[in-house]
């Protein structure tokens, strides 16, 4: 295999602040250094140290790390713990009176929870559950929408041992019904509906209709009442949340499990259209998502920190509902959606609630270029300390953005990567520690080996690109796919990798040593021999400044492989006629500029906006079908905007 290029040249470095490297968990690069001499030398005595010290056990283990069934890893697995426990009853001394989550409505209400307050409601719910006949083992489905009920319902099933499994509220019931089946749930948590920018989310109608479709585990329906719309009542199956929990004591002993017992299963997307049930265990997950809080994070006891991730999604899991509150912080949950009323609401609720540590994802902050670039700048943004990424590589102009405007260049950004798999970050800056790249996710956490290698799995030396690996096991690591083991090892641990992980992404190494995320392995390009990563193509066009944002895809051409075929939403209207075929010209002159003339784009199309989920994830798939001129037969039930596929058609002639 030839190995991936990378064509994109950055130069640009940000060192941290000494202001901020004398306060930093991990001050300087020689404390970052000397972890990942820890790591190295003993690496599981590294890893039983971090897992006494931050975790409250019940039972203290006496095995770290278990490779006799590589790769169905275990850790710490003669240890015994309570995930809730740990969350919410070990604060209770020292921080009952403080706020665990302040809780900002879509229409602006603002409720605040404390942690004794939050740890009453948790075991009020949790033995409701049991009043359910809900016990350890079983699996729970929760499809809610973001609120302080849907931690509560994370954490209720933590607490007694059932498993839970998030489905993200802007899933059909098609794919509700989906993994439903797949799980074998016995009850379901959901809401009569929920509120996003000023409507309302049927979640209640979509969970009756899955349902429909065949669902013989599934016992009782448990329904917060949020949107008080009127719904579809089964006496004998459904039950109202608040009837439930007003009845309960606010007394509830955890249930003690094994350090390897199931937590929660979330699916995920897989290349063959079924999704992948990702099973994370109870205490190595807690562990990655409690020292990624205080290295990448920096957590400090007086931060109000913010993730603007769904619970539907692993970063809503790992840096919502389980890492704040397991390091005792205050965090703001948010309903609605960063546009509604206006493009100005994050910067509002910044301001509003004096957040200091803010995470969100690069789609997010290039629709908020585009809706309105100098909107942060008439707001007080002075409470912020440090900003986070997440979900997809950051263009570097919009890391400039965030750093500039939003950050006021005086807040570290970490460009985490990670992924549903992994559990918690694996790549990103210590921020008191590592000099920032715009677009790079720099370096691997302590502890994380992290590696190139070609397709045979012989290591890249030195730069240069080629798939992104992890050498070693890992604590909060994905323990298999719920009921497909023979699936877990063929994606994950392909026998050419000789026992390696595979991420599945591309990625490059600069002479420093950091690492460059270039797209799925499933998104690198082969023009004429040259084998291209398209996220280095949507950062040139990025930087443009006409563009808000970019898609790259390619599709088969019969001379060069495959052509390049671009997406593009202007900060302006959309062009047509000469107007589109102007810009075109100038574009693909400056992609040329930019990297050069091989990737230069052989089409580029236009659109208001490009086809996303709720969450603001790229629906790649449906791009390269558009490109290929092929009829889109799957289900888009998941799009934000559906019509806009009709735009994205055609090419500019």
């Amino acid at each position: 295999m030839s190995s991936i290029e990378s064509i994109l040249t950055e130069t640009r470095v940000f060192p941290p602040s000494e202001q901020f490297k004398l306060a930093a968990n991990v001050s300087g690069l020689e404390a970052y250094r000397a972890l990942c001499q820890q790591a190295e030398q003993d690496y599981t005595a590294f890893w039983a140290n971090l897992a006494r010290t931050e975790i409250d056990w019940h039972q203290p283990f006496t095995q770290t790390l278990d490779e006799a069934n590589a790769p169905f890893y275990r850790w710490f697995y003669d240890g015994e713990l309570n995930a809730s426990y740990n969350c919410l009853d070990r604060h209770l001394a020292t921080h009952g009176d403080k706020t665990a989550i302040i809780f900002e409505a879509d229409d602006g209400t603002v409720t605040r929870i404390t942690y004794q307050q939050l740890h009453q409601r948790v075991c009020r719910f949790a033995n409701a559950l049991k009043r359910q006949n809900i016990s350890l083992g079983d699996r729970v489905i929760i499809y809610m929408p973001m609120s302080i009920e849907a931690v509560i319902a994370m954490q209720a099933c933590a607490r007694i041992g059932a498993i839970h499994s998030v489905v993200f509220g802007g899933f059909s019931a098609k794919s509700l019904h989906e993994r439903i089946a797949d799980v074998g749930a016995k009850l379901v948590i959901t809401a009569d509906g929920g509120l996003r920018g000023g409507r309302t989310v049927p979640l209640k109608t979509a969970v009756d209709e899955a349902l429909t479709l065949g669902a013989e585990a599934v016992e009782k329906v448990i329904v917060y009442q949020r949107s008080h719309d009127d719904v579809h009542w089964q006496t004998g199956r459904d039950l109202w949340w608040h009837e439930l929990e007003n009845a309960e004591s606010d007394e509830c002993e955890p249930t003690w499990v094994n350090a390897e017992h199931p937590l929660f299963i979330l699916y995920t997307s897989g290349s063959t259209g079924k999704p992948k049930g990702v099973q994370h265990s109870t205490g190595g997950y807690l562990l990655g998502a409690i020292t990624s809080i205080n290295w990448v994070f920096d957590y400090k006891d007086s931060d109000v920190f913010w993730c603007t991730a769904d619970v539907g999604w692993i970063t809503g899991h790992s840096y919502v509902a389980y890492g704040p509150l397991a390091v005792g912080g205050t965090q703001v949950v948010f309903e609605g959606i960063p546009t509604y009323p206006d493009a100005g609401r994050f910067w509002q609720m910044i301001e509003k609630h004096k957040v200091s540590v803010f995470y969100t994802a690069p789609t997010a902050i290039r629709s908020l270029i585009k809706l309105g670039g100098d909107l942060p700048k008439q707001y007080d943004l002075s409470s912020l300390r440090l900003l986070g990424t997440v979900g997809e590589p950051i263009n570097p102009e919009a890391w400039m953005w965030y750093h500039e405007v939003v950050g006021q260049e005086r807040c570290p950004i970490v460009d985490t990567w990670w992924q549903t798999e992994t559990g918690a970050h694996m790549i990103a800056p210590l921020p008191g520690a590592i000099a920032t790249k715009p677009g790079s996710c720099t370096t691997p956490l302590p502890g994380t080996l992290m590696d190139i290698v070609q397709e045979d799995g012989s290591p890249v030396i030195g730069t240069g690109g080629g798939l992104l690996v992890v050498k070693k096991p890992w604590p909060s690591m994905i323990r298999t796919i719920w009921g497909d083991a023979a699936r877990f090892k063929r994606a994950y641990f392909p026998e050419e990798l000789n026992g390696l992980y595979l991420a599945g992404d591309s990625a490059h190494r600069d002479a420093d040593g950091y690492f460059w995320i270039m797209g799925r392995i499933d998104d690198v390009l082969n023009v004429s021999g040259h084998r291209l990563g398209t996220m280095e193509i949507e950062s040139a066009l990025v930087a443009n400044p006409l563009v808000a944002e970019a898609a790259v895809v390619g599709k088969p051409h019969a001379i060069k492989g495959e052509a390049i075929v671009a997406y593009v939403v202007l900060k302006g209207h959309r062009p047509e006629g000469e107007a589109a075929k102007k810009i075109v010209a100038e574009l693909r002159d400056w992609v040329g500029q930019q990297i050069g003339p091989i990737a230069k784009p052989d089409e580029i199309r236009f659109g208001d906006n490009l086809p996303k989920t709720r969450s603001g994830k790229i629906m790649r798939r449906l791009l390269r079908s558009l490109a290929k001129g092929e009829e889109i037969t799957s289900d888009i039930s998941t799009l934000d905007n559906p019509a806009i596929l009709e735009q994205l058609k055609q090419a500019v002639s």
